[in-house]
Parts: structure tokens; C-alpha cells; sequence
């Protein structure tokens, strides 16, 4: 990585800005104060003006997506962002203020729609509100009259003519009055009751006591004029917003020019973003930045190529510098996976060459069935060919090929091809009782049967991980000088458990290896006692400190058993394979046979793919971050992020 330090004529700003983020060589350096002489720009409003109209356009975009959903294949996601020349964002440019209006109209119509089915949704309450009051031929806010007191409302029981006279009369017996019944149910009734104006209070307080409630539905016309209004009402709304999703819908085919226009303003709001940043006087700017050693010709060229201006390249101070990746195509599909973690600090190693490795043998011995391997790597194949999918894309798709190049490998050592298809189905058709062991024509490793033998090998495979993870940081010390550190807190241990690795193999071959492996074990675990205590104050505190750390050959252990998953999974895969295998033979081989064969087989193998290969993935990771990364890898480091077209939709032919 190279520091950069760009000064040109503040008339090239645009053209070079411009270039910049097309290309994606260069990472903006940002700085709170302008260098002596130079001052900084204030872009914030020119910035909200542009996140306003990417704000509308997304709003707009999920409007139509409700009522005019895109029609996307399903596998249309591997395409990436549509391809364009540069010079079609002026294009784009020119027609941003006509989109902006459309997206407004859209938004508009959006919010009238919300408007109208919050107003429906108060009109079907009044509606159920006015339903007891059909029969009532005065309107509920009639008021009282020179001489009667009016009341209309509501009894929180059901009444009849009879029982309620009792109940008012009860009340109070002095009350003249006369009621209607408008409605009777179960848990209501509906009255109008009249008495002498001058005993108005007396008839209040006899309702009062027996939970009279005036309607909520207060109006001038009579309750049956009052909803064939409201009735009216919500059938002109119903068209207005049948009205709205029609001219909504008719905005469909504007829908790419929206997402161009959202890029577009997206765009320019990153790179105002970046003016604001720069240092500038009335007649030039300065700008300074990093970008990787083997791009910095590129960079030179193309800057001297759109602009008259002075560029400079310097070394830079790790401790501040980004950090990019670059690794073989081999590797480079596991960048993804490391990122995912933490991206590297200077002091550590890249460990995605290691990383990938791992990555994908671990995931082949999980998976480990040639046939699903033969399926990821075909299906992927034809992916990557007809789709030509955006580097990430790419990458993480190789990642699964390169998966599944090692099931099948693994597969193939497993004998396990769709489980045991090919033995299921030759001895259905045929009623022989064949094995795939029998079947095929190398020797293979049973997980059912050598369940014992593959943990060992699972293990093994293990303890190589981490003393490869342990032989990392080794290196990392020995880098940084830290010699001690690297022979007594690294060394030591990666002997000790060579040498506990050694004494099992001794134990099954002859004492002469497992006595070495031994006096390596007891040589080492001695080490550990007389140095790990060093940095403790006092003979005393020295030795417990020495004699206390071998307690972490517990965490070693539980690393190391860790690695039983491998078998774990390897065998979860064979196995519910082979159950789906059992239950498609099952109705044998007539025609209602085959076809329920071939039906379950297919869908029970789909099923079988996507939950193993699922757990695979994450069981793989888990073994890098927890068992490996642990015993070497920081992390923490700032990632190399250019200045470039940030945009969702579309991408230039000639941008990174």
C-alpha cells in the first residue's frame, strides 16, 4: 500500500473526481482541518438535497414493488447490478428532474391511497355504529323542544316495552315519560325517550343509574339518510383509490429509470461527500489517499490523463493504513470468510491461503457425499457461465465450488454417492443385496462401520489445524523480535502436543515411539513450568505461574475433541441420504412405484443438501474462529475502501 497526495486545477475537480470513483483505485484520506493556506467547501446542503431524492426514489420503488411486483427469475439475484457506459449517467442526469416528479406523484398517490383506507376504515365504524338506528326516523342529534327534553341512546342489557317502563318507573315514580325501543340484543338496546322538559334532570338521573350512553355517531340527518351518505362516500373513495393503483401500476415501466435516477443521486452525494473533504483554495484542490503499490501507474496515468495536476507517492505508516487482501484464485473465494471475522492488522499474516485450504477440506469431510459435490459443482458452473456474476458474487460462488470439488473427494473415499444410491436401486431392480462397498471399485472408509477410526483421523486432522494455527503465530513473534515469547509461549506447546500426538501412535505401534513421545510431552511440559512463570514477581510467584499454565492443556484438549464434528456431520450426511434412499424403494418398481421413487427421492435429497450443506458451512467457520484464529489471529484491522460508484443498480463497464 502507497500513500497518495493528488494537487490539480480546481477546473479539473469535477473530471478527475469523476474518474476517480469510476475506476475504484483510490481510498480518500479524511482530515477534521484543512493544511495551512487551504480551506474546506460545506457541501451539507447540496448532500440533503440528493439523499432526499434517493430517499423519494426508494420510497417510490416500494410503492410500485406493492402494486406492480418486479417479475425476477430465481436466480436472477447471480446477475449483479446492470451493466452501463460511463457516459449514460449523463444520460441519467438529464432526466433525473422528470423521474424526481414521477417518484413525487407516485409518493403522492401512495399517501392518498393511506388517506382513503384509514377513512374507510372510519366509515365501516360508523356504519356498524349507525346499524341499530336504521328504524329511528330523527336524527341522533335531535335536540329537545320548547316543552320535551329529548334522549336518544343506548341501555347496556336487553329490554322490552314492559320490563324497561318497570325499570324507569322503579326508579323513580314521579318521572313522566315515553320511549321507543329502536334496537334490542343480547347485551343492548336502543331507545329514544321523551319526557316534560321541566323534570329533564329527574329523567338524566333515572338514565344515569341504569348505564344510558348517548351514540357516538352524532349527526344532523336521520341514521338511514346518514349511511347511504356514508355508503356513497366509501363507493367514491373505492374509485379514487382503485383510480390511484391504476395510475400507480402505469408508472411500471419508469421503474429502471427510478433505480438509474437513485444511483445517479446516490452518486453524486458520495462524491460531494468527498468535495467537502478536500482541501481548496480559489484556483486548486489537494487530496491525499491511499492506493495499492500495483495501482499506482494506473492511477498516475489516468490522472494526468484527465486533469493537469501534480501526484505523489510516499510510503505509508502502518499503523494508519488500510489493508487490502490479495491472494491466488485458489485463495481468494475465502477473503469473504476472513472480512467476515476481521480484516487483518499489519502486524498479523493473511491467513486466507491457510484459511481456504481448511476451509474447503473441512467441508468436503462434512459434506462428504460425491454425488451433492457433482450437483454444487455443476449448478454452480452454470451459474457462473450464464449469469457472470459481480466479483463478490463470483468469489463467494467459487467458494461453494471449490467445496464441492472436495465432497466429491471426500465423497468418493466415503463410498458415498447420493448416499448409497447406487447399491439401493441396483438391488431394487434387480433383488440382489449389494453393498456400495461391494459395488465400487476402490476401497472406501465406511462412517457407520469405521466410526472408531475416522474420529482418530478427525482429530489428527485437528491437531494439525492448530499447530499450523500455533505455527502462525510463531512466525508472528519470531517477525516482531519476540523471541521468548515465540520458543516458551508458542514453541513449548506446539512440542508438547507433537508429543502427546507421538505417544498415541506409540501406543499402537512400539514403546520405543511412545517413550519419545513422552520424554517430548515431560521435556516440554518442564519448559512451560520454568518459563511461563516469567513475567511474575518472586521465586514463588515464577514457579506457580510455571505450574498453573499446564492447566491449559484442557483448552487444548477440548480444541482438539472440537474436531469430532467432522465425523459428526460426515456421518449425519450418509445416513439421513441413506434413509431417503430406503423410503423411495420402498413401493418397488411398478410404474406407481417408480414415479413415488423418483419424487422422493429428488425432494429428499434437496432436503438433505440444504440442511448438511448449511451446517457444514457453519461448523467449517466455526472450526476456523474458534479452534484455529484463536491461537494466532488479532485482527482489527482498517479495510482498504475506495472511493467509487456506490451504486445499487448499476455498474460501468469499466469500474472495479
Amino acid at each position: 500500500m502507497k500513500s497518495v497526495n493528488i494537487v490539480g486545477l480546481k477546473k479539473d475537480r469535477k473530471a478527475l473526481l469523476e474518474h476517480l470513483q469510476n475506476s475504484g483505485l483510490m481510498m480518500i484520506k479524511k482530515s477534521d482541518k484543512p493544511a495551512e493556506g487551504f480551506s474546506k467547501t460545506d457541501m451539507s446542503s447540496q448532500m440533503q438535497i440528493f439523499e432526499k431524492n434517493v430517499t423519494v426514489t426508494q420510497q417510490a420503488l416500494k410503492t410500485l414493488e406493492s402494486f406492480a411486483p418486479e417479475k425476477k427469475g430465481l436466480l436472477s439475484s447471480f446477475a449483479g447490478r446492470r451493466e452501463i457506459d460511463p457516459d449514460e449517467i449523463g444520460v441519467i442526469a438529464t432526466g433525473a428532474g422528470e423521474i424526481i416528479k414521477i417518484c413525487n406523484e407516485i409518493n403522492r398517490l401512495n399517501k392518498q391511497l393511506a388517506d382513503n383506507t384509514a377513512e374507510q376504515v372510519r366509515i365501516k365504524t360508523a356504519l356498524v355504529q349507525l346499524e341499530p338506528w336504521q328504524k329511528l326516523d330523527i336524527p341522533l342529534s335531535t335536540d329537545d323542544t320548547k316543552t320535551t327534553a329529548v334522549f336518544i341512546g343506548s341501555l347496556p342489557k336487553q329490554y322490552d316495552e314492559i320490563t324497561l317502563s318497570g325499570e324507569l318507573a322503579q326508579e323513580n315514580p314521579q318521572l313522566v315519560f315515553d320511549f321507543e325501543i329502536q334496537f334490542s340484543s343480547k347485551d343492548m338496546t336502543c331507545i329514544v325517550l321523551f319526557t316534560p322538559l321541566s323534570q329533564k334532570a329527574m329523567a338524566q338521573e333515572v338514565l344515569r343509574n341504569l348505564g344510558f350512553a348517548k351514540p357516538l355517531a352524532h349527526t344532523s340527518h336521520t341514521p338511514k339518510e346518514k349511511t347511504q351518505r356514508l355508503n356513497m362516500k366509501s363507493q367514491k373513495l373505492f374509485e379514487e383509490s382503485e383510480e390511484a393503483k391504476a395510475q400507480i401500476i402505469s408508472y411500471a415501466n419508469r421503474r429502471e429509470d427510478i433505480k438509474n435516477t437513485q444511483d445517479y443521486f446516490r452518486i453524486r452525494a458520495d462524491k460531494y461527500n468527498v468535495i467537502s473533504e478536500l482541501d481548496q483554495t480559489k484556483h486548486v484542490f489537494a487530496l491525499s489517499g491511499y492506493v495499492p503499490e500495483e495501482d499506482c501507474k494506473a492511477l498516475k496515468d489516468m490522472c494526468e490523463r484527465v486533469a493537469c495536476c501534480y501526484i505523489e507517492f510516499d510510503e505509508v505508516d502502518e499503523e494508519d493504513t488500510p489493508v487490502k487482501l490479495k491472494n491466488n484464485k485458489f485463495s481468494e473465494p475465502a477473503q469473504s470468510i476472513v472480512n467476515m471475522y476481521s480484516t487483518p492488522s499489519h502486524g498479523d499474516i493473511d491467513p486466507t491461503p491457510i484459511l481456504a485450504f481448511f476451509f474447503y477440506f473441512f467441508f468436503g469431510m462434512m459434506f462428504s457425499d460425491a454425488g451433492y459435490g457433482l450437483v454444487m459443482i455443476v449448478a454452480i458452473g452454470i451459474i457462473l457461465k450464464v449469469f457472470k456474476p459481480e466479483k463478490n458474487m463470483h468469489n463467494n460462488l467459487k467458494l461453494f465450488q471449490y467445496c464441492g470439488v472436495s465432497t466429491v473427494i471426500w465423497g468418493l473415499i466415503f463410498g458415498s454417492i447420493f448416499g448409497d444410491a447406487p447399491a439401493a436401486f441396483y438391488n431394487a431392480f434387480t433383488g440382489a443385496d449389494i453393498t456400495m462397498a461391494e459395488l465400487l471399485p476402490w476401497p472406501t472408509l465406511d462412517p457407520q462401520k469405521d466410526a472408531l477410526l475416522l474420529m482418530v483421523v478427525s482429530i489428527a486432522f485437528g491437531l494439525v489445524h492448530i499447530l499450523i494455527g500455533m505455527g502462525c503465530k510463531f512466525y508472528i513473534c519470531f517477525r516482531r523480535k519476540d523471541y521468548m515469547g515465540a520458543f516458551c509461549d508458542t514453541g513449548l506447546w506446539m512440542l508438547m502436543l507433537a508429543g502427546f500426538a507421538i505417544l498415541a501412535v506409540g501406543m499402537i505401534t512400539t514403546k520405543l515411539v511412545m517413550y519419545i513421545g513422552v520424554g517430548i510431552a515431560a521435556a516440554s511440559a518442564l519448559g512451560l513450568v520454568l518459563t511461563q512463570g516469567r513475567h511474575k514477581k518472586g521465586i514463588l510467584g515464577k514457579a506457580i505461574g510455571g505450574i498453573a499454565s499446564l492447566y491449559d492443556i484442557t483448552s487444548y484438549i477440548s480444541d482438539l475433541l472440537s474436531y469430532s464434528r467432522l465425523l459428526a456431520l460426515g456421518l449425519t450426511t450418509g445416513v439421513m441420504a441413506q434413509v431417503f434412499n430406503m423410503l423411495s424403494t420402498m413401493l418397488g418398481t411398478s410404474i406407481p412405484g417408480i414415479v413415488f421413487m423418483v419424487v422422493i427421492f429428488i425432494v429428499g435429497h434437496l432436503v438433505t443438501i440444504g440442511l448438511n450443506a448449511l451446517g457444514s458451512y457453519v461448523h467449517t467457520m466455526r472450526l476456523q474462529y474458534v479452534e484455529m484464529f484463536s491461537k494466532f489471529y488479532e485482527g482489527g484491522g482498517k479495510p482498504f475502501e475506495p472511493f467509487s460508484l456506490n451504486s445499487k443498480y448499476f455498474r460501468t463497464k469499466n469500474s472495479k
